[in-house]
């Protein structure tokens, strides 16, 4: 008897089965932070939505939070649907998802548009995707079942594979150009080195590869060379966003001016997007503001404390380098925002708006999902 020819009271009841299974062995705080950290980013964004498109003249005051809620429910279902798999068919998604963000950045050139002089994303109907933003997760996922897969037979040529897919995808962010997620990969992929336990010479190496890269890009890139001016000398560079930024975490206080009461936010540029801290403490205030912070610093470190007591070595390097990710992320975001670091177009996780970015984490939270949930030998015995 095959499924479709099973009694429907056969089949529910194996649905349900399976649902109650998945509960049982997810983790749940995790799922739990990650709702919340969606909801969050919902209700910041209606409070920057109607700023947003009164500035570029959308008719529609609420465009950006219905965009928003449309891509964090997407991003929900994937990250169920990533935690259903088993870790070792999460992995071969992961694979997968790094070859194809690899074949889209190769062809951007052709296939791409420009946004603000770079060219980033591919157009999917009314969309845009930016590959990139799952190319973090999938290199992560991949280099992380090298590094494991080298552990256990040591004929595997982890670190040349891993430096050579690491090159190529530097190589395509630079064309784009987009230095920012260059450097965060290149943290990410520090720290997934750092966890394999790679020899210290190999770190040095990359620590070098690293400081030339910087030198390389501020010397050959006129952006980059832009953004580094006027951190470093804003009285002589336009630091208009940043500016604005500043002043709207100034004018917020410590309990913010109330939701909708906010006014910068209708001059910065970039507010429901990478200065949305910004606006949410103009509007909600330091303490607010500090617990969102508290939120994701909370998913981050809970998804540290499950690698640390898992078995297995890739669950364990994926979970770590996933997590610092989105900790990194996180960092530079919140940098930029309080003008300590030039502007890197990079988003707060989960909370900003931006399509690719709320599906690219979700991504990568449905990947620390799958690959911690509780199985048999999963966890060291306490």
């Amino acid at each position: 008897m095959t499924l479709s020819t099973m009694p429907t009271h056969l089949t529910s009841r194996s649905r349900r089965f399976l649902l109650a299974e998945w509960w049982r062995s997810i983790d749940q705080l995790t799922l739990i932070l990650l709702l919340c950290l969606l909801g969050a980013g919902v209700i910041l964004s209606m409070a920057a939505s109607p700023a947003a498109t009164h500035r570029l003249g959308i008719g529609e005051p609420f465009y950006f939070l219905m965009r928003h809620m449309v891509f964090a429910g997407l991003g929900l279902c994937g990250a169920i649907f990533i935690s259903l798999f088993e870790p070792r068919d999460a992995r071969r998604i992961g694979v997968l998802a790094l070859f194809g963000a690899v074949a889209l950045m190769a062809l951007l050139p052709s296939i791409g548009y420009e946004v603000k002089g770079a060219v980033r994303w591919v157009r999917l109907g009314p969309f845009g995707l930016q590959p990139s933003e799952f190319a973090k997760p999938a290199f992560i996922v991949f280099a992380a079942w090298m590094f494991a897969a080298a552990k256990r037979d040591e004929s595997v040529p982890a670190v040349p594979i891993v430096l050579a897919i690491y090159g190529l995808l530097i190589a395509l962010l630079i064309t784009q150009p987009d230095f920012g997620q260059s450097f965060l990969l290149t943290l990410c992929f520090a720290a997934v080195f750092f966890f394999a336990g790679v020899s210290l010479g190999w770190v040095l190496v990359m620590m070098g590869v690293t400081v030339a890269g910087a030198v390389a890009a501020y010397m050959a890139l006129p952006h980059v060379r832009a953004r580094v001016s006027a951190f470093v000398s804003p009285d002589k560079a336009d630091g208009y966003q940043t500016e604005k930024a500043l002043e709207a975490i100034a004018s917020g206080g410590f309990f913010g001016r109330g939701p909708g009461e906010g006014s910068v936010k209708y001059d910065l540029p970039d507010g429901h997007t990478d200065f949305i801290f910004a606006v949410t403490v103009e509007e909600f205030g330091f303490l607010i503001s500090a617990l969102l912070v508290l939120l994701i610093a909370a998913f981050v470190v809970r998804a540290f404390s499950n690698a640390l007591r898992l078995n297995d070595q890739f669950c364990q390097l994926a979970t770590a380098g996933l997590a610092t990710m989105i900790g990194m992320q996180t960092i530079i975001n919140l940098f930029v925002n309080l003008n300590m670091a030039p502007s890197k177009g990079m988003t707060l996780p989960f909370i900003s708006s931006g399509g690719s970015s709320i599906l690219a984490l979700c991504f990568s939270a449905g990947l620390i999902l799958a690959f911690t949930r509780r199985r048999p030998g999963a966890y060291r015995m306490s």
